[in-house]
C-alpha cells in the first residue's frame, strides 16, 4: 500500500507532462463513484462529491453547497435513476447542457435484476455461471474479471486522499447527514415489505461492487474526460489502464481469501451485493431488507430469523447507515456471527485509493465473520 500512495503521490508531485490550466469541474454521486473519477485525475484535479460515504444514496437531500456544485460542473458522474431517483430531477434543472454520464447505462456491462425474496431462491444460479460468462462477451478476456465495453477495460486499477475535493464546510463532518429524520433508520419514507410500493429500478443499482464492472468504466470516464478536456487525456487514459491493473491483482488476492468461505452461509442486511456475490463466486442466503434499504416487515424479519435457525447460518452482516437493531433480532438467541460491511466508504479516506480500500475491506470484513 505504501509504494502504491507513493506512486501516486509522485505522478502528482513530479507529472511535467500534465495540464493544470483549466481543470474541468467534475461531479461524482457517491463516493466509490467519486473515487474511480479521482483516480482516472490523478495528477490532473479532483473531482467534488455529492453525497456523503455516511449517507445512504438511497434518500439522502443534498444540501445547497452540493446543489452548488452540480450547478457549476462542467461534466457529471453519477450510478444513474435506480440508485437516486430523487437526483434526477436535481440532474435537469441545475444541470442543463452540462454532460451527465450515466453509468448503469454504459455500453459493456450486465445488470442484474433485483431479488425481491428475503431468501433468493430464485436468483441462486445466478452464481454456477462458468466463468461468469454473462458478464463478458467482449474480445480481449481472460479470466472471470473480464468485462469490456471499451476494448481494454479487462487487464489493468487504484486511489488517494480527499481533502481538495470538499471546499465547503458543509462536508467536514458527515454525521449531521445521518442524524435527520430521513436518514436514522428509514422508517418515515418507505412502505413495510410492500414490494408493489418500492420506487426501485428495473435493474439492481449497486454494480459498483463489482471490480469487473467497475474496470469499464474506469474507460467510459477516461473517454467522457478527455472529450472535454483533451490535453490531459494521455493522463486520464494512462490512469485508467493503471487502476484497472491494480483491480486485476487486488480481486485476484480477494479470490484467495474468500476460498475458504465460498460454500458458508451468510445473510446481508440489504440487497446490495450480488454484484460482488457474482464476481468472487459466492452467495449470500438472503437479506434482512429490500435492494432499496426500506425497513422491512416483522414477516419478513421471521423468515430470515427461520432461515438462520433452520440452517444453522453462521453468519449475519450489518451495515453503518442502517439500523443495527434489526441485525439483532434477527441473531439474538442464535449462534450467528455478526459483522458490519459497508458498500459506501464510511471511515474510508475519499479519494482515489477509497474504492480499492472499500473491495478489500468488505471482503475482509465477511471472511472474518466466519
Amino acid at each position: 500500500m505504501s509504494n502504491k500512495i507513493f506512486s501516486l503521490t509522485s505522478a502528482i508531485m513530479f507529472g511535467g507532462s500534465v495540464a493544470f490550466a483549466d481543470v474541468p469541474k467534475v461531479v461524482a454521486d457517491i463516493a466509490p463513484v467519486h473515487s474511480l473519477v479521482a483516480r482516472v485525475m490523478n495528477g490532473v484535479g479532483n473531482p467534488n462529491l455529492i453525497i456523503p460515504a455516511a449517507a445512504s444514496p438511497h434518500d439522502y437531500q443534498m444540501r445547497p453547497s452540493e446543489a452548488r456544485s452540480i450547478q457549476d460542473a462542467d461534466i457529471i458522474f453519477w450510478m444513474g435513476e435506480d440508485l437516486t431517483p430523487w437526483l434526477s430531477k436535481a440532474l435537469s434543472s441545475l444541470a442543463e447542457g452540462t454532460p451527465v454520464s450515466t453509468l448503469l447505462e454504459v455500453d459493456g456491462i450486465d445488470l442484474l435484476d433485483f431479488r425481491e425474496g428475503a431468501l433468493f431462491e430464485a436468483h441462486d444460479d445466478h452464481k454456477d455461471d462458468d466463468d461468469h460468462d454473462d458478464h463478458k462477451d467482449h474480445d480481449d478476456h481472460d479470466d472471470h474479471d473480464d468485462h469490456d465495453d471499451h476494448d481494454d477495460h479487462k487487464d489493468d486499477d487504484d486511489h488517494d486522499d480527499h481533502d481538495d475535493h470538499k471546499d465547503d464546510d458543509d462536508h467536514d463532518d458527515h454525521d449531521d447527514h445521518k442524524d435527520d429524520d430521513d436518514h436514522d433508520d428509514h422508517d418515515d419514507h418507505k412502505d413495510d415489505d410492500d414490494h408493489d410500493g418500492h420506487n426501485h429500478g428495473d435493474h439492481d443499482p449497486h454494480a459498483w461492487l463489482s471490480p469487473t464492472i467497475a474496470k469499464v468504466w474506469l474507460n467510459e470516464i477516461a473517454a467522457k474526460l478527455s472529450a472535454i478536456d483533451p490535453d490531459n487525456a494521455g493522463a486520464y487514459f494512462s490512469n485508467a489502464a493503471s487502476a484497472k491493473q491494480d483491480l486485476d491483482s487486488m480481486s485476484a488476492e480477494i479470490n484467495m481469501l474468500l476460498d475458504p468461505i465460498r460454500d458458508k452461509k451468510f445473510v446481508v442486511f440489504h440487497d446490495a451485493y450480488q454484484y460482488f456475490e457474482k464476481d468472487f463466486n459466492i452467495s449470500a442466503s438472503g437479506a434482512i431488507s429490500l435492494g432499496d434499504a426500506s425497513n422491512p416487515s416483522p414477516a419478513r424479519l421471521a423468515e430470515v430469523r427461520d432461515r438462520v435457525i433452520d440452517e444453522s447460518i453462521q453468519c449475519v452482516l450489518a451495515e453503518p447507515q442502517f439500523n443495527k437493531g434489526l441485525v439483532t433480532a434477527v441473531v439474538e438467541g442464535t449462534d450467528a456471527n455478526t459483522a458490519v460491511i459497508d458498500p459506501l466508504g464510511v471511515g474510508l479516506d475519499i479519494g482515489p485509493l477509497l474504492y480499492e480500500d472499500l473491495i478489500r475491506k468488505l471482503a475482509s470484513n465477511l471472511a472474518k465473520c466466519f
